[in-house]
C-alpha cells in the first residue's frame, strides 16, 4: 500500500499542496472552533482545551466522510437539508454563546473556594463540545462541500481522498492544541484572571453574533 501511495502522491501532490493550504487559512480564520478552544483555555486550563481541541480534530472526519461518499452533493442540492444544519449549527452557537455572556468576575477566594465555584468540567464534555462545535460549525460544512466539489474530484482516488482527511484532522487538532498551549500559558491565565470574564463576555457575543449573521443568510433567502 506504501508503494501505490507514493505513486499516487506523486501524481496528486499538487492538489495536496492546494487543498493543505486552503485548510490552513480556514482553520487559522477566526470563527466558532477558535472561540470555544480560546474559552476553554481561559476557563479551564491547557489540559481542557487540549482535550477540546482533539474533538474538533476528530470532526473533520465527520464532514469528510460525507463528502467523499457524495452526501456533501446531496446536502448543497437539498435546500432544506443544508438549512436544517445551519439552523441547528446556529442553535448550538446561541447555547454556548449564552452560557458564556454570564461569565462573572473572579473574586479573590481560597483555592477551594474558587475550585467550587469553578464550573465543572470533565474530560468527556470537553471532547464533546470541540466535536459537536465542529461538526455542526455551518463555516466547515460550507468549507468542504466547496473543497470536495472544486479541488477533489471523483477521478481522485479514494486513497487519496482518505489522506486529505487525516492530514486535515491531524493539521486541526495540532493548530487547537498549540493555540491551547499558548493561551493557557501562566502569563496569558494571569491577565485573564483579571479580565477573562469580559473576554468570556466578548467571545459568547461573538459565537451570539455569528449565529445571528447564519439566521440572518437563511432568513435572506424567504425576503
Amino acid at each position: 500500500m506504501w508503494q501505490e501511495f507514493s505513486t499516487l502522491f506523486g501524481e496528486y501532490w499538487q492538489q495536496f499542496v492546494l487543498i493543505a493550504s486552503a485548510h490552513a487559512l480556514a482553520v487559522a480564520s477566526p470563527g466558532p472552533d477558535f472561540a470555544i478552544v480560546m474559552r476553554q483555555s481561559i476557563i479551564f486550563g491547557r489540559r481542557f482545551a487540549i482535550i477540546t481541541s482533539l474533538g474538533i480534530g476528530l470532526a473533520i472526519f465527520v464532514h469528510v466522510t460525507y463528502a467523499v461518499l457524495g452526501i456533501g452533493l446531496l446536502i448543497k442540492s437539498t435546500d432544506w437539508l443544508f438549512m436544517l444544519i445551519q439552523l441547528a449549527g446556529a442553535s448550538y452557537l446561541i447555547y454556548i454563546g449564552w452560557g458564556a455572556l454570564g461569565s462573572k468576575a473572579h473574586k479573590t477566594l481560597g483555592k477551594v473556594e474558587q475550585e467550587q465555584e469553578r464550573p465543572v468540567m470533565t474530560d468527556g464534555k470537553a471532547f464533546r463540545q470541540g466535536f459537536i462545535t465542529n461538526v455542526l460549525n455551518p463555516k466547515a460544512t460550507l468549507f468542504f462541500l466547496s473543497l470536495f466539489t472544486t479541488l477533489v474530484g471523483p477521478e481522485t482516488p479514494l486513497l487519496m481522498q482518505g489522506f486529505y482527511g487525516v492530514w486535515m484532522a491531524f493539521a486541526t487538532a495540532a493548530w487547537f492544541a498549540f493555540l491551547s498551549y499558548i493561551l493557557a500559558s501562566k502569563q496569558v491565565r494571569g491577565f485573564f484572571n483579571k479580565f477573562g470574564h469580559w473576554i468570556d463576555r466578548i467571545l459568547g457575543g461573538f459565537l451570539i453574533a455569528l449565529a445571528l449573521l447564519l439566521l440572518w443568510s437563511i432568513l435572506s433567502r424567504f425576503i
